[in-house]
Order: structure tokens, then sequence, then C-alpha cells
């Protein structure tokens, strides 16, 4: 009986682990994604650099 209830608590905790782990990689995609979103503002400079200067 022994056996097996440290094959159930091992069990239990693998469990847990997955979880957890599953967890942390959705939330890592998620920001991913995110960031992915936004659009980068340093492209203004790329712009004005092939405009002359009026005065």
């Amino acid at each position: 009986m022994f056996e097996y209830e440290m094959a159930k608590a091992r069990r239990a905790d693998l469990i847990r682990e997955a979880d957890a782990y599953r967890l942390a990689r959705e939330a890592k995609k998620a920001h991913r994604g995110s960031m992915r979103d936004k659009e980068p503002e340093g492209s203004v400079r790329v712009q004005r650099s092939r405009f002359t200067r009026a005065a």
C-alpha cells in the first residue's frame, strides 16, 4: 500500500509541475505576441533624412 501512495503522490507532483510549465510557456508566448503587435517608433528619423531643410 505504501508504494501505491508514493506513486500517487509522485503523479500529483508531476501533474502540478507540468501545469506550471505549461502556464509559463503560455505566458511567454502571449508576451511575445503582444510585443510584435506594437509598431516601432524609430522610423521617423529615416523619413526625415530624405528631405532637405527649407530654410
